[in-house]
């Protein structure tokens, strides 16, 4: 029986790479898959938790509610897109009270 046990080392999801490529390019490499295999991005029709695929570059999918909609490359949404939603959400109610 031997003495001493090994320890493994944790492995990220960029540990594959082992020391190629560059400490900056591994790094948002990691930071990108984490982000991608967060569970708490939510639907944004139904709101469910865990239910989002990514289909292709792009597209993503509801399990729950069968939406398909676009969103960012590697995440459901971007900055610049929620951005966007923000601004056509206030001239729709700058719309409604002109009505």
């Amino acid at each position: 029986m031997p003495k001493h046990k090994k320890k493994h080392k944790k492995v990220t999801s960029d540990g594959s790479f082992g020391p190629r490529y560059g400490a900056m390019v591994r790094k948002k490499y990691r930071e990108v898959m984490d982000k991608m295999r967060d569970k708490d991005t939510r639907c944004p029709r139904c709101q469910t938790k865990g239910s989002i695929r990514r289909v292709s570059t792009g597209i993503w999918h509801c399990k729950k509610c069968e939406a398909t909609f676009t969103g960012g490359a590697y995440l459901v949404s971007t900055p610049r897109g929620e951005e966007s939603l923000r601004v056509a959400k206030r001239k729709q109610r700058e719309l409604e009270i002109e009505e």
